[in-house]
């Protein structure tokens, strides 16, 4: 993605709302209920806390909502709804590049050089406030595709560290400073595990991918910022 998804910050004490921050405003995606005593109880038995403290694990949610098979196939359909609005936007792009271009004809007269000058103002901020608009848009549909797959899938979360004896999760989406936890081992993730129950649970098959690699094709003029909904290339580390 050209424009980074929202931060994410989830605590969950077992009782906890999760929170999601959006460029926009929030949205809250409440966690059911503790799992009850004698759930607990019977948690603890199975794999108990270790002596001495809480048991505290860790969870990348952005990860985990782009890993699941509902996440892949709604954001990959999502990026392809949104093609026709990158095109327009190259090709408004290549127009004000042509323009500057005719800049540099020395034959052309002052208030010729003017007129066009005024002409590449105007479509430069044309171009400008499409972008903006473009990002913003797929900001909120990415934003909306989290937030349902958040909500079904915090009762997962929830379940699955109450019958695992923990009292804590934390969310590294955000890697330290900007997130909470400064460092964590991976045997305390549990964002595999949380992915693979919640694509059993949803019945979405795995999306098909390409056998083959696409053809890498050369492209001409600097193409503008416009929004993409496919998964980040570097997810945060976990």
């Amino acid at each position: 993605m050209t424009i980074k998804f929202s931060p994410w910050f989830l605590a969950i004490a077992l009782a906890l709302p999760v929170t999601a921050s959006a460029q926009t405003g929030s949205t809250n995606a409440p966690l059911p209920a503790a799992p009850s005593a004698a759930n607990s109880a019977a948690a603890n038995t199975a794999d108990p806390v270790p002596t001495g403290g809480v048991r505290v694990g860790t969870i990348n949610i952005e990860q985990a909502i782009f890993a699941s098979n509902e996440g892949q196939r709604d954001f990959d359909a999502l990026s392809k709804k949104l093609e026709p609005k990158q095109t327009e936007l190259k090709s408004m792009n290549d127009e004000v590049e042509s323009l500057k271009k005719q800049l540099n004809n020395d034959k052309l007269t002052e208030d010729a050089r003017a007129t066009l000058v005024k002409q590449i103002e105007q479509k430069q901020k044309a171009l400008e406030r499409s972008v903006q608009d473009a990002r913003d848009d797929a900001q909120n549909q990415q934003n909306e595709i989290a937030q349902r797959i958040l909500q079904k899938m915090a009762p997962i979360i929830v379940k699955y560290a109450g019958d695992k004896g923990f009292g804590l999760i934390m969310d590294t989406s955000n890697p330290w400073p900007q997130g909470p936890v400064l460092w964590a081992g991976p045997s305390v993730d549990i964002t595999k595990p949380i992915v693979d129950a919640y694509n059993i649970q949803s019945g979405v098959p795995a999306p098909a991918r390409p056998t083959t690699p696409p053809k890498s094709g050369s492209s001409t003029g600097a193409k503008p910022s416009a929004p993409s909904a496919s998964k980040p290339s570097a997810p945060p580390k976990q």
